[in-house]
């Protein structure tokens, strides 16, 4: 028996390695590295009042802005329920997910269809998109029942939370909770065939701290449950509603968040993979008082038989907030010197590092071990505490500050120890591949993997393959990390896996950067190189990435599986992109967007021609958009609701503030100068796809070319190309189209530099971060100019910048490289015609980037029809026409529609 039972936690510890894969348009892969999968439940109607009453008024506008709102706010999945007597359900439910479709800042999440009608879950897995979750089955029905249903939820390709409940009613302690999941999980596997790692028990969270003596085991059997499942069930997750735990404290949200985080905290301890937890109703663990923690887990853990009466006293004392006062702040420096230095470290305290580190060298036999003992112990408890996310990157930018400074007051002492030399975790090159200039992502990499004692060989932007290549043999290093943010980086990255594979090199490859993704590393740049090729999400995993590429013990295995995963991915991925229905172009173009031209007449700007535009930052400060700043730095979550958030919201604030400093700094000392150009030009719809414009004696100028949706779609909708937004010439009426190029970049690689030569990695991001958001504002700024007086076509519009951000004006402003108009050789067109690089000075690179980085470029839509859209796959024969028209070679076209067109 006992053999028997090492062998099943064998077999479930090798399940386990086994993701379970999940997905909106964007896969979401959840296993062992993953961090807890938080799902966002504000599109319940029986979780949210004001979700209700816009599905009941139909008013799926805002509806959808809920939805858009838990995306944007961190949710990984988003749980759709539209159970509610007086609504039709089946109805709601098939309308949203649909509405969900065409929207893919929301599709791009997995969904969780939820309901506890058969019908209504039926109905939704019929119109979702990707792979979504189905919540819930469970036996309570009966075992034929819960097989039928389990079948038809294999059938339409989802996952599956399944609840403890059977015939006899819910699990309410350990034993019913292990007997009803084991029973669920050998039928779905056995009997039903269901993929493993595609089963998500929900053992049921029940409130603690009732009174009652049945209740005082809730949590706890609920971590046994978790445990055993985790062990004795191969690949099974763990999903509850978190909140649940703390019900019998509503009214006092210090004890209820304080409940919920540590519930949180040990569930996951336990293997607790998802669930629904509202960021409100928690904090952050490692900040609970420490008074309230142990009454808190003396009751979750039961742990004394008073201790439920213990914490009602307690919660009886909380009236809220306390403060740390002077004195209790700086109580840390009466701790031990590894205490003290790792305080510093952690809370990225800057004030006492020399004289710390001078008091660990003379403790020790040679200064290097300063850097080897104390400040990597210190460090790594840095590195635990990023890795399980009780600290966030702004923090750990500032930990490698405290580090970089501690080292360089040890460097001269090091450097009179002849004899010794630090043991580096690996050294790493990082580049931002040739003709791309953007590097902020590239240098939060370095900065974490440096905070892990990686040795990093930084040679920084539109690096060219033989420069990376030659630095990584001269250098020796372990591990090539390369970046890109835009289209065309992803083709050099190609071609320098090509060029390592003729080389014969070994060293593995870390792709990251925007533009590149976990599916054209599989499909695209993996091939070309035998050796390890992985793409890294985020910063927070390159140092488990990194350490599986170097770890002698694992990196074979890890290099095996990742090439197995990717073969199967790029397998998945080009049979799914063969069976999608495409149109031809000619069908397409026949299939075009049909505006009414008859009815509408164009504005005629009040300007036309070329013009530059001078504007003071100060001005621009009212139109930044602070949501990707606090992005740029993994803080996920909606501006300003984020500085309120109770997971990352005292770091988020904390980040605003300094923000806010340095860009005081910025206007009242002059360290970046606002400049644009843009233009605006007679123009006429030709040949379907492209934009003849005209100067204004109506002489032929250029043309914009612009690409048409070839995908095969229903009945109402059309194939769009942005010329669809312009009067096509046959009808007679003039028309127009803006363009324009604006930037706040000028200087700021300079003011960079200044911060990196004082080891200052933080604000050298800081300036980068603030420079790309006044550029975007900039760009707003000067469209509200331009629909409000240069042009003039919305004179009366009144938005708030809130409604600027949501886009709420009418026309749009794309850019090439977007969804709309992903060919980059479109900026050629637009420098040409406002003769950008000599009015203004920015440059475009080889591969069409601009510089300076903080850089914006696009054109000028006014027609209140127009809207943004997404380009998706096309095929071989618009790629040629694209060419003929362009006059450029089907391979030099290729090359930069490569990312779009299907296989």
């Amino acid at each position: 028996m006992k053999n028997n039972t090492n062998n099943q936690q064998q077999i479930a510890k090798d399940y386990q390695r086994v993701p379970l894969v999940l997905s909106g348009l964007e896969p979401l892969v959840i296993d062992e590295n993953s961090n807890f999968i938080n799902v966002g439940e504000r599109t319940n109607v029986t979780g949210s009042r004001r979700f209700l009453r816009l599905i009941k008024e139909e008013n799926f506008d805002e509806a959808l802005e809920v939805a858009r709102a838990q995306v944007e706010g961190g949710a990984q999945i988003i749980d759709i329920n539209m159970d509610e007597g007086m609504l039709d359900g089946k109805k709601a439910m098939v309308t949203f997910l649909n509405l969900i479709a065409a929207e893919p800042d929301i599709a791009r999440v997995p969904i969780m269809v939820d309901s506890s009608k058969w019908e209504i879950i039926e109905a939704g897995l019929q119109v979702v998109q990707g792979k979504g979750i189905v919540n819930s089955i469970s036996l309570k029905e009966g075992e034929a029942q819960f097989i039928h249903h389990a079948k038809l939820v294999k059938r339409y390709g989802a996952a599956v939370i399944v609840m403890a409940f059977d015939e006899v009613g819910q699990a309410d302690n350990y034993e019913r909770r292990i007997e009803i999941c084991k029973r669920s999980y050998d039928i779905l596997v056995n009997k039903v065939k269901f993929s493993p790692q595609d089963i998500i028990f929900d053992p049921n969270i029940f409130p603690v701290a009732t009174g009652m003596e049945e209740h005082r085991q809730n949590a706890v059997d609920f971590f046994r449950a978790t445990k055993w499942i985790r062990e004795n069930l191969p690949h099974a997750h763990i999903s509850g509603g978190v909140s649940n735990v703390s019900f019998s404290f509503r009214g006092n949200n210090t004890v209820r968040e304080a409940m919920n985080a540590a519930f949180l905290y040990h569930g996951i301890q336990h293997g607790m993979t998802m669930g629904i937890v509202n960021p409100e109703m928690l904090e952050i663990y490692d900040e609970i008082d420490k008074e309230l923690l142990e009454y808190v887990e003396d009751v979750l853990l039961d742990k004394r038989d008073d201790a439920t009466e213990r914490l009602l006293d307690y919660a009886e004392t909380v009236k809220g907030n306390t403060k740390e006062t002077e004195k209790q702040k700086q109580e840390w420096r009466n701790g031990s010197l590894q205490d003290r230095i790792t305080h510093s470290l952690v809370k990225g305290v800057l004030e006492f590092v020399e004289e710390d580190a001078e008091e660990a060298r003379q403790a020790v036999d040679k200064p290097i071990e300063v850097i080897e003992g104390h400040l990597m112990n210190g460090m790594n408890v840095v590195g635990d505490l990023f890795g399980s996310g009780k600290m966030f990157l702004p923090q750990v930018v500032k930990s490698a500050r405290v580090m970089k400074k501690a080292v360089a007051y040890l460097l001269p002492f090091i450097e009179a120890d002849k004899d010794e030399n630090s043991r580096s975790a690996g050294k790493v090159l990082m580049a931002t591949v040739k003709g791309d200039v953007h590097d902020i992502g590239k240098n939060i990499v370095s900065v974490v993997l440096g905070c892990n004692n990686y040795e990093i060989i930084d040679l920084g932007v539109m690096v060219p393959p033989e420069k990376i290549i030659q630095t990584a043999i001269d250098q020796q290093v372990d591990i090539i990390g390369l970046s890109g943010l835009i289209t065309p980086s992803l083709d050099e990255m190609v071609y320098l896996a090509k060029e390592l594979e003729k080389l014969n090199l070994s060293i593995p490859v870390m792709i990251g950067g925007a533009t590149t993704s976990r599916a054209h590393t599989a499909v695209k740049i993996a091939p070309e190189y035998s050796k390890t090729v992985v793409h890294v999400n985020d910063a927070s995993r390159a140092v488990n990435v990194a350490g599986s590429l170097l770890n002698p013990k694992l990196k074979e295995e890890y290099g095996i599986s990742l090439r197995n995963e990717y073969d199967k991915l790029r397998e998945g991925f080009l049979n799914r992109s063969r069976e999608k229905n495409f149109l031809t172009i000619k069908q397409a173009r026949a299939n075009k967007l049909q505006l009414d031209w008859e009815e509408f007449t164009p504005q005629t700007p009040n300007f036309i021609g070329v013009k530059q535009v001078a504007v003071n930052l100060d001005e621009l400060r009212k139109y930044i958009d602070w949501t990707p700043f606090f992005r740029s730095w993994e803080l996920h979550g909606k501006y300003p609701a984020i500085l309120k958030d109770e997971v990352v919201g005292k770091e988020a604030a904390k980040l605003f503030a300094e923000a806010t400093e340095m860009l005081n700094r910025i206007i009242d000392e002059k360290w970046l100068t606002a400049k644009g150009i843009l233009g605006i030009f007679p123009a006429n719809q030709v040949n379907d796809d492209d934009i003849q414009l005209y100067d204004e004696n109506g002489k032929e100028l250029n043309k914009f070319l612009t690409l048409r949706q070839q995908s095969e779609k229903n009945k109402r909708a059309s194939n769009i190309a942005l010329a669809d937004f312009i009067a096509p010439k046959e009808h007679g009426k003039q028309d127009y189209i803006g363009a324009f190029c604006v930037t706040t970049g000028f200087g700021v690689d300079e003011i960079s530099n200044r911060y990196v030569k004082d080891l200052d990695d933080y604000n050298s991001i800081m300036i980068k971060a603030l420079a790309d958001r006044l550029a975007e504002a900039f760009a707003e700024y000067l469209h509200e100019r331009v629909r409000k007086e240069i042009w003039g076509y919305d004179a009366a519009e009144q938005l708030t910048n809130e409604e600027l951000i949501k886009e709420s004006y009418k026309g749009i402003r794309p850019a090439p490289g977007y969804p709309a108009c992903p060919d980059h050789l479109e900026k050629k067109v637009i420098w040409e015609i406002l003769n950008v690089e000599e009015e203004i000075g920015v440059k475009l690179t080889d591969s069409l980037a601009m510089w300076p980085a903080s850089s914006v470029s696009g054109y000028y839509f006014a027609n209140p029809k127009s809207k943004y859209f997404g380009l998706g796959k096309i095929k071989e024969d618009q790629v040629a026409d694209y060419a003929k028209r362009r006059g450029i070679s089907v391979e030099e076209a290729t090359k930069w529609l490569n990312p779009n067109i299907a296989d």
